[in-house]
């Protein structure tokens, strides 16, 4: 039968329609968006203290002269491109299992490490977020999976498990009356007030955004505590080495849980502590009670992530690789790594002397007490955005500024900017 006129109308229109013409435009990332309103801005002296990456006094991009060697070796030895295992390089999953839990940690001894090689950080945690969300149907359980996260945290730790279809509270994390300093008692309280079987996402050091850490008693006082609850720990270490400039004092909180016989999940990222930010270079871990359940865990690993991504990248993990495999080459990374975490101090202290030497007479005391790339100034949202209007200094919503973004040209200005908006 033909068609009537109206009705090949219809149909051509109908073929025409694209079949995205109903999708919305999705809200901006936090970050990225951040960054692109930076870039637009026609200001002369603006700033950007909102990325979350090293920068050095001249404000470029920073490459470790360690990385540079290590990257060479790795060129020059005329490696192949042949895919990874499922779960990554091995050497460098054992290489990244000593450098965070010790090379004498007694899991490791043991052989009872289920480990894979990840995406960075994000990746593992996205790895992490979809074998806590198969738990339940593994192990025949009715528990629903959760996971309690910190008030604040990383903006996409959230996003990330929730995508996976995991149920995400919050604990108490800094003091409300503050807002720069640890609520300690109230983290704790709500810890173990938590639901049986969830599993508690900590900051292994460095605490992102806030840059506040437990100190090493509350650590040690909460591991205890935690030992009496049927709750699965899991640690993000995204920070090591980077933190304090001594990547052994950065691991104290995850081994002193080890040792203490929690059975931990561990996400490694070496974005942050050697420079490798594009190479997406990370290791996810978790410590099983016998070599058999670590065969089965892994198997789980493998089973997760051959669908997501298949294989991961090994370009970075094999620079990764040589700098831990090296005794002269890690000295010398130890060395730079403590160069940055000084820098980054020091940008600390001038920023507090520059705030006074501007006129306040606020205590800017946790600008300096906190540690990390990250420090959480307790500016309010109304205030950061009028810095941005009147200064052109750009930080995040909730007052997070990233400390490797100051130098010695504009800390005195950044200084000026926020007394402006905070007298």
């Amino acid at each position: 039968m033909l068609l009537s006129r109206t009705a090949r109308h219809l149909t051509r229109r109908a073929r025409t329609l694209s079949a995205w013409a109903g999708v919305p435009a999705a809200p901006a990332d936090p970050i990225v968006g951040l960054n692109q309103t930076f870039a637009d801005d026609p200001s002369t002296t603006k700033v950007l203290l909102g990325v979350g990456a090293y920068r050095d006094d001249a404000g470029k991009p920073y490459v470790l002269p360690s990385i540079r060697e290590a990257e060479s070796r790795v060129v020059n030895g005329n490696p192949n491109h042949e895919y990874a295992a499922i779960t990554g390089d091995a050497e460098f999953v054992k290489l990244s299992l000593e450098f965070a839990y010790g090379p004498d940690s007694a899991p490791l001894q043991e052989g009872r490490v289920a480990a894979a090689q990840v995406l960075s950080g994000t990746g593992g945690l996205r790895v992490c977020a979809q074998l806590i969300e198969r738990l339940p149907r593994l192990t025949g359980s009715s528990q629903k999976p959760v996971c309690y996260m910190p008030e604040p945290t990383w903006g996409n730790h959230a996003k990330v498990f929730q995508d996976a279809g995991v149920e995400v509270r919050r604990y108490r994390y800094l003091d409300s009356n503050t807002k720069t300093t640890l609520d300690y008692e109230g983290m704790k309280e709500d810890l173990l007030g938590a639901e049986a079987g969830s599993t508690i996402l900590l900051h292994a050091c460095a605490h992102n955004p806030t840059g506040v850490d437990p100190s090493p008693d509350q650590w040690r006082d909460l591991s205890a505590a935690l030992k009496k609850t049927d709750l699965q720990l899991f640690f993000d270490c995204a920070y090591q080495g980077f933190a304090s400039g001594d990547a052994e004092a950065d691991a104290v909180a995850l081994r002193s849980f080890v040792e203490d016989g929690h059975q931990i999940l561990l996400c490694q990222s070496y974005a942050k502590n050697f420079g490798l930010y594009g190479e997406r270079v990370g290791a996810l871990s978790a410590v099983c009670s016998s070599t058999e359940e670590k065969a089965a865990l892994e198997s789980q690993l493998k089973a997760i992530i051959r669908p997501m991504y298949s294989s991961p990248p090994i370009h970075g993990a094999r620079i990764v690789k040589e700098v831990l495999g090296d005794a002269t080459l890690r000295a010398q990374w130890t060395g730079e790594c403590k160069e940055m975490a000084n820098r980054i101090q020091e940008m600390r202290s001038l920023l507090r002397e520059g705030l006074a030497e501007a006129g306040s007479t606020k205590d800017w005391s946790h600008i300096t007490d906190q540690i990390g790339m990250f420090a959480y100034t307790g500016l309010s949202k109304e205030q950061v955005q009028k810095m941005r209007d009147e200064s052109a200094v750009y930080c995040t919503l909730d007052g997070r500024i990233s400390v490797a973004g100051l130098n010695r040209d504009n800390v005195a200005y950044v200084a000026a900017a926020i007394h402006a908006v905070s007298k």
